[in-house]
């Protein structure tokens, strides 16, 4: 047998020796052709790259951009990938030229920033070499596309939602170029309305002197009127069906909305009474055009309430420890285990009852046991539970002491 394991040993150690032989000649082999196969993996990365980008472009029914260097973006039928095409409403959109700016305003909830984000997501898509969703597109190259959407607000950073735009927008300020699209939601806002539109008005100005092409959203009317001095900057709205109170998700160029907040809290369910007051606050006075539109004439509607449960108070009772309720002679079962045992002690302030388990005396917590008779109905009023708890040596020895002093003799008792 020791022959046969040494001769195993030495075929194993052969076989290791031969697989090394074969892969270092593989090695060396494929070492040898290095630059063949490098220019393969390139070949083949550049190779899946046109197929995804085919396949993307089939599965969106794109179509190839025009692409200028003149600063022309022109989107027909423009459709945002991410957005099922049975509820997506085309975007038509123009810019470039002599008009380099855009202002856009509208209903919240009205479609402004999904319309600027088709636009950025457009020129990224275009300068990748991606095909549109669209009918059809000329994008203009830009160097950089820089954005400032949604809230940025972080508490690790100490930053508020205003701090955090204010903090990309200059960022952006000191990166634009007249080669880039620049791209702001919600110009100004998270602050003092007086103080935010102020802030707007000077990072407009800042990106209309660079000569960058830039899509800004907002609802200050002071910025729709500053879009109205120059002729390089144009307004736009989002489309609002104010009879039937509801956005139709449609960019019209040339043409500045108004924020229409009150009928969209209508819409989402505000109740009459706070519309009304609604626009006192807003307005002074309500005009019969905007009761009438907002149906406010129809009587108060008061606001839908929804039951949430109440705190209840919990009567404070004095603290008791757990072995409180225990007292000696109880038959109790000590858990986990399931013992039988006898209580010799009750609990102490710490909560530990002395139990006798099987002749042993144990200190066992009171959470630990259970409970099975009382002493009162196990024995007589004035049972002697020494004939329980105590040997016959200590009950000999406290019968003596009894009856008169007994020198150097002692007894220990746990009661």
């Amino acid at each position: 047998m020791a022959r046969l394991q040494d001769t195993r040993e030495n075929l194993k150690i052969e076989e290791d020796c031969e697989e090394r032989r074969i892969l270092y000649t593989l090695m060396d082999l494929i070492a040898g052709e290095e630059a063949a196969l490098s220019q393969n993996v390139e070949l083949l990365a550049k190779l899946d790259f046109i197929f995804a980008k085919g396949k993307l472009s089939a599965d969106m029914d794109a179509v190839e951009p025009e692409i200028n260097t003149e600063g022309r973006i022109s989107l027909e039928n423009a459709r945002h990938p991410l957005i099922p095409r049975e509820s997506n409403i085309p975007l038509q959109f123009e810019l470039g030229g002599k008009v380099r700016g855009m202002i856009i305003t509208g209903p919240n909830t009205g479609g402004k920033t999904v319309a600027i984000k088709t636009v950025g997501l457009f020129t990224v898509m275009a300068c990748c070499g991606l095909h549109l969703p669209c009918s059809r597109a000329d994008i203009a190259m830009r160097n950089q596309v820089l954005c400032d959407i949604g809230d940025g607000q972080n508490l690790q950073d100490n930053l508020s939602t205003f701090s955090a735009h204010i903090t990309n927008v200059l960022d952006i300020l000191k990166r634009v170029t007249r080669e880039s699209l620049i791209i702001l939601d919600e110009l100004g806002s998270g602050t003092d309305p007086a103080e935010g539109m102020g802030i707007a008005i000077a990072i407009l100005e800042q990106l209309r002197l660079s000569g960058c092409l830039y899509l800004v959203t907002t609802h200050y009317p002071e910025v729709k009127n500053y879009a109205g001095r120059y002729e390089e900057i144009c307004s736009a709205r989002m489309a609002f069906d104010r009879e039937n109170l509801r956005p139709l998700y449609r960019l019209e160029m040339g043409k500045s909305g108004d924020s229409c907040a009150l009928y969209i809290a209508k819409r989402l369910g505000m109740p009459g009474g706070m519309l009304r007051d609604a626009a006192l606050a807003a307005y002074g006075r309500i005009k019969p055009e905007l009761s009438c539109q907002l149906e406010l004439e129809n009587g108060e509607e008061k606001q839908e309430r929804i039951h949430v449960p109440g705190i209840v108070k919990i009567k404070k009772t004095a603290a008791r420890s757990q072995g409180e309720g225990f007292t000696r002679g109880d038959s109790v079962r000590v858990l986990p285990g399931g013992e039988i045992g006898i209580v010799v002690k009750p609990g102490d302030l710490e909560g530990n009852v002395l139990v006798q388990v099987k002749k042993e005396k144990r200190m066992v917590n009171g959470k630990r046991l259970k409970l099975i008779v009382r002493a009162s109905q196990l024995y007589p009023e004035d049972y002697d539970f020494s004939i329980i708890f105590d040997s016959v040596k200590v009950r000999k020895a406290r019968h003596q002491m009894s009856r008169k002093h007994q020198p150097g003799v002692e007894v220990e008792t746990d009661s």
